[in-house]
Order: structure tokens, then C-alpha cells, then sequence
């Protein structure tokens, strides 16, 4: 267990903005698989995170089906891979999702027992996608430790919680698929109330937009004539997202970097910058602005993810 735990520590030094790609075409055909964090118990059905997911993908410019969910309160890992097998699902989804195990460790399982039983799920979900990894990825179980049903035994919870997800995370990049860490929001649960539900042990709406938003930060998006070079003019998520309405240049940059057309998005526009340890590098909200260059002269070289409005993607500092 000691060793389980080292490697979560570890890993989360790591942010879930770095590790495997997510990459996604449109039609974008997304299934979400897991429990009530999926399903999206005690809030409405248009906040659950992967409506609100396809939701903004669907806002920037891409087709997409619907979002399917597979997903019941209470559900263990078993549960899942039984519905999962009862659903006769094709393979052709382009993105999956795979979120489950806080009823295991509720019901008193081990994070050891629980280990095959994701990695197999895992395993599905990747078969799902096609066989594409850069299409799966994996979002990290939160803590109801810190919601007022768990606050009691807080520390067990998150003992607990922490052991389970050392095992996804490891499972996820052992076989090359994206991971997700929404825990350290769902932590903020006891000093931000509005981040839990009424029920006082779900996540609200507004934590699920969190969890929505850090998703879309690491997940590129491309329209269907794209031919996959990272320079065409296709790509959501690179630095031309001139026929969004949205022109971010140049990329590579040096000292700094232009945002033109600001107006087509809705107004006030907020900008942030973050490298690839996760840390927001620039924060910016501007007004009835058109155009702007930001100052990037104290960066350090490497790969920044920008989020300008609901549009994100990816640039390179020389």
C-alpha cells in the first residue's frame, strides 16, 4: 500500500494537463462511462459534466452526437463492466470516459481487489474507442470526505480515496491513456459549500463545470478535413482559430502573443495561460477589446495551454 501511495504523490506532481494527448474529430461521439459522478446525481441533467462537455465542444465549432452515458448511482466496478457487457455498444466512439470506484471503496473493498477490475474496464473503454488511445481518458475519483455527509471521518475517506486513485492513475499511464485529476477541486468542498449539492454529498453544478473546464483544457479538438499535422488549418485547438472568429498568433512566439477578433466571443473575455506543470503563467480579463498582445517576454520555453473564452489549445514559447 505504501508503494500505491508513493506513486500517487508522485504522479500528482504531475499535472493533468501533461501525460497522453486527448485528440478528437468531430463527429465528435462521446460515452461517458461510471457512477453518480457521471450520471450527475441531485443536478440537473443538462450539468452533468459530459453534457457539459459536448456542450462547449459543440460551441466551438464542431458537430457531435449527443453525449452517451452509462452511469448509476451506487454502481461498483462490477456493475459497470456487467452494463457495459448488456449494452451490445458499438466501437466507434472518439471519445470515452472512464470515472468509477468510490462505491468499491464505500462498500468496504480493496484498493488491490479494485485493480484488475478498472484496468479490465479500462481495457473496454479503449475497445470502445476503436482502439485509440488518444480518444480515452480517465477522470480521478473525488473526495466525499470533504462534503458535510463524509466531513466526520474526513481523514479516513481521504486516505482511502487517495489508495484508489493511485491505482487508476497508475493503470492510466501504464497504458498510455490521459488522466484527469479533479480530486484537489473536489477538496474544496467544506470551505466553498456552493461546490456540493443539496443533498450534501454530490457535487453541484458548479463544481461540474470545474471538472468540465479542466477536461476541455487538455483535449484537442479537429475538424473532420483535418489532416493531422499540427500546422493545419483545421485544428481547434492550435494557435489559428481564425474561422472561429478567433486569430492567436504567432506560434512559436517569443516575447509576446496576439489575440485578434475578441469581440466574436461573448463579453467580458477572460484569458489564462498555463505551462506544462499546470501553473497559470497569465490571467487576464479584458472588455470590449478586439485585439490585444500579452507580454510573454518572462516565459520559459516550452508548451502553454491557452483558454480564451471556451476556446483552448496550445502554443509554443521558442
Amino acid at each position: 500500500m505504501k508503494k500505491l501511495l508513493l506513486m500517487a504523490i508522485f504522479v500528482s506532481l504531475t499535472n493533468s494537463l501533461m501525460g497522453q494527448e486527448v485528440i478528437v474529430k468531430e463527429k465528435v461521439k462521446f460515452l461517458a462511462l461510471g457512477d453518480s459522478y457521471t450520471i450527475g446525481e441531485s443536478v440537473p441533467q443538462s450539468a452533468r459534466w459530459p453534457v457539459q462537455v459536448i456542450d462547449s465542444i459543440r460551441k466551438r465549432g464542431l458537430q457531435t452526437y449527443d453525449a452517451k452515458i452509462i452511469a448509476t448511482t451506487g454502481w461498483r466496478t462490477d456493475n459497470l463492466k456487467n452494463a457495459i457487457d448488456a449494452a451490445n455498444l458499438t466501437s466507434d466512439y472518439n471519445l470515452v470516459s472512464l470515472l468509477i470506484g468510490v462505491n468499491n471503496q464505500y462498500q468496504g473493498y480493496t484498493a488491490e481487489s479494485y485493480a484488475p477490475e478498472f484496468e479490465g474496464l479500462l481495457t473496454k473503454a479503449i475497445e470502445l474507442a476503436g482502439g485509440i488511445k488518444t480518444n480515452v481518458f480517465v477522470v480521478s475519483i473525488p473526495d466525499y470526505g470533504y462534503t458535510p455527509f463524509g466531513k466526520s471521518i474526513q481523514p479516513k475517506i481521504s486516505a482511502a480515496i487517495d489508495q484508489f486513485n493511485a491505482v487508476n492513475q497508475s493503470i492510466a499511464q501504464k497504458m498510455g491513456v490521459k488522466y484527469f485529476n479533479i480530486t484537489s477541486i473536489s477538496r474544496r468542498g467544506l470551505s466553498e459549500p456552493d461546490l456540493v449539492a443539496n443533498d450534501g454529498l454530490h457535487p453541484s453544478s458548479k463544481m461540474y463545470t470545474e471538472w468540465a473546464e479542466l477536461i476541455l483544457n487538455g483535449i484537442t479538438l479537429k475538424k473532420s478535413n483535418d489532416s493531422g499535422s499540427g500546422n493545419d488549418p483545421g485544428e481547434v485547438t492550435g494557435a489559428d482559430d481564425e474561422r472561429l472568429g478567433l486569430n492567436v498568433y504567432p506560434n512559436p512566439f517569443k516575447n509576446e502573443i496576439i489575440l485578434e477578433h475578441l469581440l466574436y466571443l461573448e463579453q467580458p473575455v477572460v484569458i489564462e495561460l498555463i505551462d506544462s506543470r499546470g501553473v497559470i503563467a497569465m490571467y487576464k480579463s479584458i472588455h470590449h477589446i478586439d485585439r490585444i498582445a500579452l507580454d510573454t517576454s518572462s516565459f520559459t520555453p516550452g508548451i502553454y495551454h491557452y483558454k480564451i473564452g471556451n476556446i483552448t489549445g496550445k502554443v509554443v514559447k521558442k
